[in-house]
């Protein structure tokens, strides 16, 4: 079966408008701030439009059918078309004039991964700064509808899962589910990114560094205003509660705020994996804050580190905060948590590991799948004990067919692989253990802050251009599943069948 290009080029050219929209509210900020660079900002959102429409017009007569393949193709090139377009406002303002670190920080933005090459965040002009906040916010909305709509039906790493969940139409072609899906979650996610912007402003923030924040917290993408980040806040506590409620919000599987919103909270109580990531959230904030009251100094942090409340509550609080940002993959920081203990420092980095709920902004490789392994490894040991019994997983009451279950085996395999490949290739750019295994897990797991050299209070900026790219290749595939992008390097995938 031929490749349907014409369909493939017409959703290229659609998400190219919507980002060349994107950049046009962008511009009006600049134009509202007077931050010098309002042109600048229009030329990028025309150049973008402009291209957009020379692929779209042309392919608008398409055949209204896609298939797997198409699917594929279309999610992948998506977000790398989307990536180039959007390094347009960086480097036609100047704010970041090599293409190679522009391309990064549109990445990291687009895989709402956080990871930044800039030095000097506050010199950056608003309409810029907004456009960088904006493309977490863009990325993050696609992946929900990605997460719920798309992959179930290419049958990506389990998420077949969401199928039945999904509030949208039970049949399986693409572009009903797709439409449905997102008109409900899209007003979830703009209510959140509103709630989050007001009561931010409330609580003290200027709107400027409100909406942004919103933009970032809703996405679990972690770009800041503040080259302290969320740290500039420190002495303003009841800021920070209010981003760790909705970056929680974020890791949540966005089908349970939906149910949760049409008053069908038992739904969401009973739900097997936000259970887990309540109960993980927990104990891992309990076990954080003990070692942080008890062992750790916060002054020993570079980041200056009030205790407002008392060192109770401060410790609770720095806990609760990096624990949710590091599971959610948002990325925020409030300190240097490579500081606080030796033990902290592995602790964390096996979070990045985790990743927040299947159906969420967060990256990583997901509570839901965690949950089928492990419950998959304990039957083993009564399949061992009983080799004639049927004994099924179950997730939310419900058998796991087995086609699902190596889904996620295979999934799981290949994203440590991948990580360790990841780490392999830093390593031979020069950087030393730490740096190279901390960069590797948080550009695969869409986290933002590594350790080593890269760790919470640096940047990516130091990176070669080479480990850039690559930085940039996992931030991609980690952001979408792995098995999206990988099986276009196949080559029986572009074989005519």
């Amino acid at each position: 079966m031929k490749l349907n290009f014409k369909i493939i080029f017409h959703f290229l050219g659609v998400l190219l408008l919507f980002n060349g929209g994107f950049m046009l509210v962008s511009t009006l900020i600049s134009f509202i701030y007077k931050d010098g660079v309002t042109f600048h900002l229009l030329l990028a959102a025309i150049s973008t439009i402009f291209i957009g429409a020379s692929i779209m017009v042309p392919t608008r007569n398409h055949e209204k059918i896609m298939n797997k393949r198409e699917g594929y193709i279309v999610v992948t090139f998506g977000w790398i078309i989307m990536a180039f377009s959007g390094t347009l406002p960086y480097i036609f303002t100047g704010a970041i004039p090599n293409f190679t670190d522009a391309f990064l920080e549109t990445m990291s933005g687009y895989t709402t991964t956080g990871a930044t090459i800039l030095n000097d965040i506050e010199i950056i002009p608003h309409g810029v700064l907004f456009w960088r906040s904006m493309t977490h916010w863009i990325g993050g909305m696609g992946i929900i509808v990605l997460a719920i709509a798309v992959l179930p039906l290419l049958g990506i790493g389990g998420m077949q899962l969401f199928a039945a969940e999904a509030p949208g139409p039970s049949g399986d072609k693409l572009h009903p589910r797709i439409t449905d899906t997102a008109k409900r979650l899209w007003l979830i996610y703009v209510g959140y990114t509103v709630a989050e912007t007001i009561l931010l402003k409330l609580a003290g923030m200027s709107f400027f560094d409100a909406i942004n924040h919103a933009l970032s917290t809703l996405s679990t993408g972690g770009f800041s205003t503040k080259n302290a980040s969320v740290a500039h806040w420190n002495d303003q506590p009841i800021i920070q509660y209010i981003i760790i409620l909705f970056m929680f919000l974020a890791g949540t599987n966005f089908v349970l705020s939906y149910f949760a919103l049409k008053g069908k909270v038992q739904k969401v109580i009973k739900d097997d994996e936000f259970k887990i990531y309540f109960i993980f959230i927990v104990i891992f904030t309990a076990i954080a804050a003990a070692i942080i009251y008890l062992k750790a100094d916060p002054s020993i942090s570079s980041i200056s580190h009030p205790m407002v409340w008392g060192p109770a509550e401060s410790a609770f609080r720095h806990a609760l905060f990096q624990v949710i940002s590091v599971i959610t993959t948002t990325g925020f920081i409030t300190a240097d948590y490579t500081l606080w203990s030796p033990f902290l420092v592995v602790f964390f980095f096996g979070l990045m590991f985790l990743g927040g709920s299947g159906g969420s902004t967060s990256g990583g490789v997901k509570v839901m799948r965690h949950l089928i392994l492990i419950k998959n490894g304990f039957l083993e040991f009564r399949r061992a004990l009983h080799p004639n019994a049927i004994l099924p997983v179950r997730y939310n009451s419900r058998a796991v067919s087995g086609e699902i279950v190596f889904n996620i085996l295979a999934f799981f395999i290949m994203y440590m692989l991948s990580f360790i490949v990841g780490a392999l290739v830093f390593s031979m750019f020069g950087l030393d253990f730490m740096s190279s295994i901390g960069i590797a897990a948080s550009s695969l797991g869409n986290v933002g802050p590594a350790f080593g050299d890269f760790g919470p209070v640096n940047n990516y900026a130091s990176l070669p251009a080479l480990g850039k790219w690559w930085a940039a290749f996992l931030m991609l595939i980690g952001r979408l599943e792995l098995f999206t992008v990988l099986i276009l390097l196949t080559p029986f995938f572009w074989r005519n069948r």
